[in-house]
């Protein structure tokens, strides 16, 4: 509820800190994991610090260190915001500029690359660029959520599996034909990959502008 109400009335970004934490039991994890999801859900971030070393031991075993870094000092985590959100904002700007977005219908089989299930959903994508897609599909993740995907870009490429990040998700009021469906960023993506995505994209442009 605390954390719920900061997100609507103060900030979207939220620092936890754990200097005073001895004890975390799985009600504890649990919360952690409902506020993260939560901040996901409304655009924001969240960084935590001052994590004692046998509560770091216990966030590795459920593999919060692959989620969280963790942070020496409150200061710390606040200023790591901070920059990240200003070279955030500035990466975007300069690759919404830089790739291009093609019209592109194919199958899209995705997961969440985190999870313990090997169960994969299928969508359609939608659009395609070198930064990313947009797809529609049944099953909806929450933004900020990392997936393992799989891509056919017949009939040259093929195959390709690539992580992609939920950045934004379809609203049914104001986009009701693209509902349900998610923005999708590719994730530490491969320079091999995305240049031959990239030029997947503008074979595609070529052709299309020839016709």
């Amino acid at each position: 509820e605390t954390a719920g109400w900061v997100l609507k009335y103060k900030s979207k970004n939220i620092v936890c800190n754990f200097s005073r934490v001895n004890i975390v039991d799985y009600i504890g994890i649990s919360i952690l994991a409902v506020v993260y999801k939560n901040v996901l859900n409304h655009k924001g971030r969240m960084e935590i610090c001052s994590v004692p070393t046998h509560l770091k031991n216990i966030f590795a075993l459920v593999g919060l260190n692959k989620v969280f870094k963790f942070h020496s000092n409150e200061e710390e985590a606040i200023r790591y915001l901070k920059e990240e959100e200003s070279i955030y904002k500035i990466l975007k700007k300069k690759l919404r500029r830089r790739f291009k977005r093609i019209p592109f219908h194919t199958i899209i089989e995705y997961k969440q690359k985190f999870s313990s299930k090997d169960l994969f959903y299928k969508g359609k994508i939608l659009n395609l660029s070198a930064i990313g897609m947009f797809i529609v599909a049944k099953k909806i993740f929450s933004v900020g959520e990392i997936l393992s995907t799989r891509i056919n870009l017949s009939p040259k490429r093929g195959i390709i599996e690539i992580d992609a990040r939920v950045v934004w998700v379809a609203d049914k009021e104001i986009q009701p034909l693209e509902y349900p469906g998610m923005g999708l960023e590719f994730y530490n993506i491969d320079q091999k990959i995305q240049k031959e995505i990239l030029e997947f994209v503008d074979r595609h442009l070529t052709s299309s502008q020839e016709i």
